[in-house]
């Protein structure tokens, strides 16, 4: 299958929503997938608890809100991006302008339609995308399949889902934006949490590989037997 690409390029044009966040409490995410399978939906039910079902496509937003995280007030911003088609021509501008988001995200979800079987073929691509662009696989990425109340119109089994999480090392959620804004909560909150472990690991790592190692002490026993050798060969 050919790496799918957005729809359009767009830019990440920040929607002010609420102050920034207290400094070095930033998260990064960002929500990828097919046209229709209700990312927009997704963003606004975790952050207002409104479901909203109807957007103007394209619209590649980015939201930023204080969201309590562990106790904590934490800055999250969450990029929305357009829905994508398969594209024969212009696919240099349009996958600089996915690479761009991807770059900038410190975690992914990657969302499909269980409506929509095309939706969830386009997941993997994504992910391999996300990999090249991020190759520690510590980064977080969870797949969702969306709209899980709409089982009279299922395309996607749950298994199938369950399957290509599994393959691709990633945590995979059935939820149903429309009807359950507790299990959307619970899926950002997590990504969240995932994010902040690894701010944390790799701030971790940083400050260990700055301390420079203390010289050893010399050993005075070790010395002083040697200064006997020296002088002991040189009387013989």
């Amino acid at each position: 299958m050919r790496l799918p690409s957005m729809s359009q390029p767009f830019l990440l044009a920040p929607i002010a929503e609420c102050p920034p966040g207290p400094p070095g409490a930033q998260i990064r995410l960002v929500v990828l997938g097919a046209r229709g399978v209700g990312k927009s939906a997704m963003i606004v039910r975790f952050l207002t608890k409104r479901f909203i079902g109807d957007y103007e496509p394209n619209t590649g937003s980015l939201y930023s809100r204080l969201v309590h995280l562990d106790g904590d007030h934490v800055a999250v911003e969450i990029q929305d991006t357009p829905g994508y088609i398969q594209m024969q021509e212009d696919c240099v501008q349009v996958l600089d302008s996915l690479s761009r988001c991807v770059k900038w995200a410190e975690g992914f979800l990657l969302v499909y339609s269980i409506t929509d079987y095309s939706s969830y073929q386009s997941v993997q691509p994504l992910y391999q995308h996300i990999r090249k662009v991020h190759p520690d696989t510590r980064t977080p990425i969870i797949i969702v399949g969306n709209k899980a109340d709409l089982l009279h119109a299922r395309q996607v089994q749950a298994k199938e889902g369950l399957q290509l999480a599994n393959e691709l090392g990633s945590l995979f959620l059935e939820i149903s934006t429309s009807e359950d804004s507790q299990g959307v909560c619970d899926v950002f909150q997590y990504l969240c949490k995932e994010v902040s472990k690894l701010q944390h690991a790799n701030s971790t790592d940083r400050r260990r590989s700055s301390i420079i190692p203390r010289p050893k002490s010399p050993n005075m026993q070790d010395l002083k037997r040697r200064f006997k050798q020296a002088l002991s060969s040189k009387v013989k």
